[in-house]
């Protein structure tokens, strides 16, 4: 990419985007005017992903990355800076799901560590590594996809709702808004903002809708707020549609 283009584009990076959630985001972004790779652990699934949007007149690129591994995120920051530029906005949207009948007192702790090692961890370890880049723009955002599940404020799907089903998902969501926190505190003054958001119930999957799920425009919504956001917007919080929720 070209000074010019990258100047007149901001460029962001949506993780784990090949599908629900993700996919829109990266299609509102774009009709928003960014320049945005969406990735997959599979190329070969963020490359078919991508078409999808590409074909849509967008300005959509497919990249394989696995949040779980410092070589993979290492290997696409050298992409972002040498094909890109830089990066303006990461979006921390890879997540890994349990069963909805998991309880704290039953469930396999090393599959719950998986959770763990995407929901939480890939989204920290992928802030480190691209933090270099993101120290470059001028307005910098990072936005945590996080969730209800994972706070005291969502009353249908909270921590202590559903006699604690969930747990590691919940748990791994909780911990990623209290990173969200530090990070802010950390980065406060630097222009770089960093928010939680929750998407609220999302229609992902068949069905969904009988429980009240809305749709995925209206979930991509939230983060497409986030990622927005004016330099003198709100920072280390958690929303939903832009509204603050508590945790």
């Amino acid at each position: 990419m070209d000074a010019k283009k990258r100047t007149n584009s901001r460029v962001v990076l949506v993780t784990g985007s090949s599908h629900g959630i993700g996919f829109e985001v990266c299609r509102q972004l774009a009709k928003a005017g960014m320049t945005v790779i969406l990735t997959a652990r599979d190329q070969e699934k963020a490359t078919s992903a991508a078409r999808q949007l590409i074909v849509e007149g967008l300005d959509v690129h497919a990249h394989a990355l696995d949040v779980t591994q410092d070589e993979s995120i290492h290997a696409l920051a050298t992409v972002l800076e040498q094909e890109f530029g830089g990066l303006d906005v990461l979006i921390n949207n890879a997540a890994a799901y349990v069963d909805w009948s998991e309880k704290a007192t039953t469930a396999d702790l090393q599959a719950a560590h998986t959770i763990l090692e995407t929901n939480l961890f890939g989204a920290w370890r992928t802030t480190q590594i691209l933090l270099p880049l993101l120290h470059q723009s001028q307005h910098a955002r990072i936005v945590n996809v996080s969730s209800g599940a994972g706070s005291h404020g969502d009353q249908q799907f909270g921590l202590t709702t559903n006699r604690g089903s969930v747990a590691s998902y919940g748990i791994s969501k909780a911990a990623l808004n209290a990173l969200t926190s530090k990070f802010a505190a950390e980065l406060e003054g630097t222009g770089i903002l960093v928010n939680a958001v929750c998407p609220g119930l999302t229609a992902t999957a068949p069905g969904m809708e009988a429980m009240g799920a809305g749709p995925v425009e209206k979930g991509a919504s939230s983060v497409l707020w986030a990622a927005t956001l004016p330099d003198n917007g709100p920072t280390g919080g958690f929303f939903r549609y832009g509204e603050p929720l508590s945790w």
